[in-house]
């Protein structure tokens, strides 16, 4: 090993104590192979035991006595190495969102690549099976016969066959009667496929000759290989038939070539489009492209909030400055908010790109995943396409970032690390001197402020593409409706609208964003609700599956006929879902056909293409959904937009209520008129002087931001402020509450001691909205921070959580610290 060569090593391991780098020496058969990015296997702890690390810098000298530095043991030579730009992004996330690197790294790397640690356990050499049989227990008599019979088996595979496997194992370890190894593996590889194909040493011609004119199998392998070129062996079977013996004659006799090439997993190969050319511009989208162009030729950073109304022609500027940035070599990531989305954009974008578009989103296989992340990183494709984590596509000359909907909440991660998509594409933009577009006909109120005060540059479009006039919008009082004696779902006005659609051929929305049957069963003798035993949160009916579901750890039971505190039969079920919505349309409107698009109906793999589908062909009359059908779909011939219960999410507690009401209401009232037909909406609600509903039916974003500005500012909410939610879990309430209360007893003395004073800006520790969930406690911290503030504060929060005094007071608690949380339950 030559002096000096040294590297800093993140290691794969989910600990808050070994959050840091760790200097490991670079042997000099490795020094030209290993750099920033590197995966490798490296010795850790006391018994040297190997682990996957990354190598995060390289350096001539070490910090640390020479004598304590182990050497690098392999560079993991797969297909990929992280560049420095994403390594430096997971150095950011760690420090922004106080989450551990190797979380941040799981984002970034493609999943199922990461390789994991498994035991696999052999029979000694040389065992006599027989001789020692009668010596061993009935459990370890198990596992030695399934070791003869299978040669090796995991940890886990022994786990799933034999009771107490662990036990049994480490007895059968101690008397020699087995072996273990460790060995790495990752959840997810490349699928290797066989080609065959003629030799490219002799002409056709001559091969035929050489054939025998009794081989008609061998002919007809060689006539289809000469008119079709290389061929996979699953398709030659199917074409000619034949076996692998005929193939290996061919092969000896050096007519035809077998060799093996990797066999790419495409998710949308059977999605077929017809080429499209770029549409001719409104004067606003001419606008918008002279305003961003500029940038994107000088490659100069910076951030645009194209403001624009739905239907205003926003995905028509983003195929333009893609194109335009392709044309000058650079590549380009487009997220959108919803899965749902994602075909329709592929549909699009596949007409104007052709293959130049990969595609990201959880919806895919791992498989289907790790093959389209590795298209986009060895460069065979210019955009990727996708949901949230679509962010971290690994492209080496990114143009830009382009957020649809930039207003969504599912660009917040709910996992540690909590990141927002948003915040990533700032950081990859300025990186990569990249331009970063967000749109949004409802943007969020922090966007909309940094556009105001000049930290984007705003661009507003306010007609719509086909200059049609936005939908009328009425608003009905439905405590009216209740006064008159109708305590139907649907309001006179919703009734007679839907009944006219159905007559005139039009298509039909109806919005409610709570799905299931019923919401709750309650006793109506003693008032006992039927909740989830794990999370103390009711539990909600699903008819069609005749059960009842925790929305949140996915627990569920039959319904009970009696109550189970009183014994009364006075069961009753409250509240609406879209279930129940969809078996009610069906009732009122049998004469059309009904479909639902929510998590119930779309679990399966392609379920939620297939109902959009039907529906943009008009085998759909009326189509119920949750915030899914709320955004981005484009269907001509709806005309009417029904909404059941415009209030659902106005009254909780959340500062962003009004404001996720007001998008919800604006962006689902979109869907209607986008045709030549003009359209309508019917907002039902028992709020309807609400500022947020009154402005969302005026689509008047302005009005709403004014108003909602003022209240965020007198009770300090962003953007006058970042919020920090500390989330305190565990199995035992007293510890939680304990663990909770030291906590911020130990940041409110660190707070005053660097200047911060603290006593107006924490909350808490108190229980949270959602008190227990999978059987954990919850408690909660909330912390209001100015901006000047946010760094130290957010590094003393670090320090705490990581220091050994606090660490003993949390040993069975879980900390969740979420930076800017989007929601405070």
């Amino acid at each position: 090993m030559k002096q000096g060569h040294f590297s800093e090593v993140y290691i794969n391991h989910k600990s808050n104590h070994t959050d840091r780098a760790f200097t490991y020496a670079v042997t000099e058969e490795l020094a030209d192979k290993v750099c920033v990015g590197s995966r490798v296997m490296v010795p850790f702890g006391k018994s040297n035991n190997l682990v996957e690390g990354y190598v995060v810098a390289l350096k001539n000298h070490a910090d640390i006595d020479l004598r304590y530095i182990k050497n690098i043991h392999a560079l993991i030579e797969d297909e990929y190495t992280l560049s420095k730009e994403l390594i430096h992004l997971a150095r950011w996330m760690q420090q922004q969102y106080l989450c551990r690197f190797v979380d941040a790294i799981q984002c970034i790397l493609p999943t199922g690549s990461i390789l994991k640690k498994e035991k696999v356990y052999r029979l000694e050499d040389n065992l006599n099976l027989l001789s020692v049989i009668e010596k061993t227990t009935e459990r370890q008599q198990a596992i030695l016969q399934l070791l003869a019979q299978y040669g090796s088996l995991s940890e886990s595979q022994l786990q799933s066959q034999v009771e107490d496997a662990l036990k049994e194992l480490s007895k059968l370890l101690k008397h020699k009667l087995i072996r273990v190894e460790e060995l790495f593996k990752k959840d997810v590889n490349t699928i290797r496929e066989k080609m065959i194909q003629l030799s490219e040493n002799k002409s056709y011609e001559e091969i035929i000759k050489s054939t025998p004119k009794t081989a008609v199998k061998q002919k007809s392998i060689l006539d289809y290989l000469f008119q079709k070129g290389p061929t996979s062996w699953t398709v030659l079977r199917e074409a000619v038939g034949g076996s692998l013996t005929t193939l290996r004659g061919l092969q000896e006799k050096g007519f035809i070539e077998i060799y093996e090439t990797e066999k790419r997993r495409e998710p949308y190969k059977d999605l077929k489009v017809l080429p499209s050319q770029a549409y001719k511009l409104t004067r606003e989208q001419e606008h918008a492209m002279k305003e961003i162009t500029p940038y994107l030729k000088s490659q100069q950073h910076q951030t645009f909030l194209l403001h624009g109304i739905t239907g205003s022609g926003k995905t028509e500027i983003y195929l333009q400055l893609i194109e335009a940035l392709i044309g000058m070599g650079r590549d380009a990531i487009l997220l959108v908010p919803e899965i749902s989305l994602t075909t329709q954009m592929i549909e699009r974008f596949r007409a104007r790109f052709g293959d130049q578009i990969a595609v990201l989103h959880s919806r895919l296989s791992l498989g289907e995943r790790y093959d389209e992340w590795r298209r986009i990183y060895n460069g065979e494709v210019k955009i990727a396409i996708g949901a949230r984590s679509a962010i971290f596509a690994p492209f080496r000359n990114l143009g830009m970032i382009i957020i649809d909907e930039e207003h969504e909440h599912s660009y917040k991660s709910d996992y540690s690390p909590k990141y927002h998509a948003v915040e990533v594409a700032e950081v990859r933009c300025r990186e990569n001197s990249a331009l970063l577009v967000l749109g949004s006909a409802t943007p969020s109120v922090e966007s909309y402020n940094k556009a105001l005060v000049g930290e984007y540059k705003l661009i507003q479009m306010i007609n719509r593409y086909n200059s049609n006039p936005l939908p009328t919008v009425s608003v009905v009082d439905m405590r009216e409706e209740l006064q008159r004696g109708n305590k139907s779902i649907f309001s006179e006005a919703l009734y007679q609208a839907i009944k006219d659609n159905l007559k005139r051929k039009e298509q039909t929305i109806l919005f409610l964003n709570r799905r299931g049957y019923s919401t709750f069963i309650s006793c109506r003798k003693c008032g006992f609700v039927v909740k989830c035993p794990q999370c103390e949160i009711a539990l909600t009916y699903h008819k069609n599956a005749h059960h009842l579901t925790c929305h949140y750890c996915g627990q569920a039971q039959k319904p009970p006929t009696s109550c189970m505190q009183c014994g009364s039969k006075y069961i009753k079920y409250f509240g609406i879902g879209t279930e129940k919505v969809e078996k009610i349309t069906k009732d009122c409107f049998p004469e059309a056909v009904v479909a639902r698009l929510d998590l119930d109906t779309t679990s399966r793999k392609g379920s939620m293409e297939k109902i959009l589908k039907d529906y943009a062909a008009g085998k759909i009359d009326l189509l119920i959904g949750t915030q899914m059908i709320a955004k981005g779909l484009d269907f001509p011939n709806v005309t009417l937009v029904g909404i059941i219960a415009a209030d659902t999410s106005l009254n909780l507690p959340d500062f962003r209520a009004s404001e996720k009401t007001f998008q919800l209401i604006t962006q689902v009232s979109g869907r209607a008129g986008r045709g030549e037909r003009p359209g309508r909406v019917i907002v039902q609600t028992y709020e309807p002087k609400h500022f947020a509903i009154q402005h969302a039916t005026k689509s008047d974003y302005k009005g709403f931001y004014e108003q909602e500005i003022q209240l965020r500012s007198a009770f300090l909410y962003p953007p006058f402020s970042r919020l920090i939610n500390i989330i305190f879990s565990g199995a035992e309430e007293g510890e939680v509450i304990k663990a909770s209360q030291e906590f911020t007893a130990i940041l409110s003395n660190s707070l005053s001691l660097e200047g911060i004073e603290p006593f107006k800006r924490i909350y808490g520790p108190a229980p949270a909205h959602l008190s227990k969930i999978k059987q954990n406690f919850r408690w909660q911290l909330i912390i209001k921070s100015k901006a000047v503030d946010h760094s130290r504060l957010t590094g003393i929060i670090n320090n705490i959580r990581l220091e050994n005094k606090i660490q003993d007071i949390i040993r069975r608690v879980n900390i969740s610290i979420d930076i800017n949380p989007y929601s405070m339950l």
